[in-house]
């Protein structure tokens, strides 16, 4: 065999050997791994969203308000105010002494008015005495019948007499039983304006009260919220730095606001005193509606990446091995450790239970019992 043909040979065996490479190659990038046969990931859970029935709230905010707040003032006017028993901030009783005025004059003018009232009785038993007289002379012609007249009209003007100087007397008992100044209610005392040795006018205001310490939360809401709350409704109502208290609508505002188009609503809070709550407070709250059934799974399972919500949806399992798939979702409500999908899930669909945030799409992990 001459040179030609052995170099012939060794190319064309070459050439064989480098074809059965490439094909070799391309026949191992062609068949995809086994997912079995890749090393997982994260070693996780997962769990199938779940229906459950979630607490259906309206939040608001608003302020905290006395119920009713009642003004105190001056019944008498004239008189300089001798004492004070009552500040700001004190509980009182109804009917307890809020302050008193100096009663000298109206007992001067008590005392003038008993003297008016004798003498007119006195005048009026006289008129009476003369009157009788004159009906028993009366057939015997000693008097005409103009005198008789005159005795008579005597006799009624006493009466009437007596009858106005009763009156005064009354009207001053009344300025003397004014010089106390009584609480209307039970409450607290929430503003005063009277001052020692001031001189009052009748119908001054002198002390607010806030009936029987009942404070209420004014909530504001839209027109359209206006019209899922009813009248006892359970409300919950929290101030910063302060414990939260529950109450009840009361009412429904009849009207809304012609600038901001919100509505007042009004809530009973019995325990908001014993809370520290306070009148002018800024609160918020939330009105329970009731509950709505949704689709939730764990707030472990929920991860938060560029301003989006996602889950990891499990798939392609074999062998204890599966590979998770990154799926965009809409949260909405959250009760405990539960969070509502609103969208992106179905109920089969199966999700990785936690962890979440070591994973990224098209990860294989391990799926442990």
């Amino acid at each position: 065999m001459n040179r030609r043909s052995i170099g012939l040979i060794f190319f064309l065996a070459v050439l064989l050997l480098a074809v059965g490479v490439i094909v070799g190659r391309g026949n191992s990038a062609a068949a995809p791994p086994a997912v079995s046969e890749t090393r997982p990931a994260l070693s996780v859970s997962v769990v199938r969203p779940q229906s459950s029935d979630l607490p259906l709230n309206l939040s608001a905010n608003g302020s905290i308000a006395a119920w009713q707040e009642a003004v105190i003032g001056a019944e008498v006017g004239g008189l300089r105010l001798a004492a004070i028993n009552a500040q700001v901030g004190d509980s009182v009783k109804k009917g307890q002494v809020l302050a008193i005025f100096d009663d000298e004059k109206v007992v001067a003018d008590v005392t003038q008015s008993r003297a008016a009232l004798a003498e007119a009785e006195a005048n009026l038993a006289e008129a009476k005495l003369n009157a009788e007289r004159v009906d028993q002379v009366t057939d015997s012609g000693a008097l005409s019948a103009l005198q008789a007249g005159q005795y008579r009209t005597a006799a009624k003007t006493a009466e009437a007499r007596m009858r106005s100087a009763k009156a005064q007397l009354d009207q001053q008992l009344l300025r003397l039983r004014h010089v106390k100044v009584l609480a209307s209610d039970d409450g607290v005392i929430s503003s005063r304006t009277a001052t020692l040795g001031a001189v009052a006018a009748e119908g001054q205001e002198l002390f607010r009260l806030i009936r029987q310490n009942r404070l209420e939360w004014r909530a504001e809401l839209t027109g359209v919220e206006l019209m899922r709350v009813k009248p006892g409704v359970a409300a919950t109502v929290e101030v910063p730095g302060a414990a939260k208290v529950t109450g009840k609508v009361r009412m429904v505002g009849p009207v809304l606001d012609d600038q901001s188009r919100n509505g007042l609503v009004y809530v009973d809070l019995p325990e908001a005193g014993r809370a520290g709550l306070r009148p002018g407070m800024f609160a918020h709250g939330e009105f329970q509606l009731g509950a709505q059934p949704a689709l939730t799974v764990p707030q472990t399972a929920l991860s938060l990446r560029e301003g989006f919500s996602y889950v990891f949806s499990v798939h392609d399992e074999s062998g204890g091995q599966a590979r998770v798939r990154q799926v965009k979702v809409q949260p909405g409500r959250r009760a405990g450790d539960r969070i509502e999908i609103l969208s992106g899930l179905a109920p089969a669909d199966r999700v990785v239970a936690s962890g979440v945030s070591f994973l990224a799409d098209g990860d294989i992990v391990k799926v442990v019992p």
